[in-house]
């Protein structure tokens, strides 16, 4: 992994349970690797199935920041949230199987990433992120009290977040930070858009009632 917590390229990604010559001739086919870049994310799959590792490299690539992104989200550090990603990635290469391309790859890795965020994380704050220097305002600006406020504001919305049940924190989640739409987050967690749009109904008020309960 690198310093943003994701992984690095050049991965020796381990052998695929099960897999075989299914797509191999879409490897004796494949372009070039400088060319990888310029497929699509289903035609990496294609490739990778039939033994051109390398592909999966390049899904990594377009789609590690998002990944480290949600998995931040819901552990709220660096560590787990690097760990969670790379998790993530090694899922998915092993089961890459079992993609059938009903969704998109990038709503295929956030189920994974999801599903294992939802097994990590608990229903108490998670373990907080040390505050940097380079984060404190200096003192001689005339926003320094605000921007500590902003801080202070966002640390309490993240511990309320983490308080919420485990689907009405991951549709929130995927709503408010992601930006999904709710029929992809449907598609992420296998639910239906009604369910979404209760979990996400739910999230709010929840979120409200606790963080007004935690009003000096």
């Amino acid at each position: 992994m690198d310093g943003a917590g994701t992984i690095c390229i050049g991965t020796r990604w381990p052998a695929r349970p099960g897999s075989g010559d299914r797509r191999e001739e879409v490897a004796m086919a494949a372009a070039p690797a400088e060319s990888l870049e310029t497929l699509d994310d289903r035609a990496l799959v294609d490739l990778c199935l039939g033994g051109r590792r390398e592909a999966f490299d390049e899904i990594v690539v377009r789609h590690r920041r998002a990944v480290y992104r949600v998995c931040h989200r819901f552990v709220g550090n660096h560590a787990d949230a690097s760990d969670l990603t790379q998790d993530t990635f090694l899922r998915a290469f092993r089961g890459l199987d079992r993609f059938r391309g009903e969704a998109s790859v990038g709503t295929w890795l956030y189920r994974i990433a999801v599903n294992l965020c939802l097994n990590k994380v608990s229903a108490k704050v998670p373990r907080a992120e040390p505050v940097e220097e380079r984060e404190l305002p200096a003192s001689g600006e005339p926003d320094a009290m605000s921007r500590l406020m902003e801080s202070e504001r966002a640390a309490r919305v993240r511990a309320a977040v983490a308080q919420l049940p485990k689907m009405q924190r991951a549709t929130l989640v995927l709503r408010v930070y992601e930006e999904l739409p709710h029929q992809e987050i449907a598609r992420v967690l296998g639910s239906s858009v009604g369910a979404v749009k209760a979990n996400f109904f739910h999230a709010l008020r929840n979120l409200k009632r606790l963080l007004e309960g935690d009003e000096p």
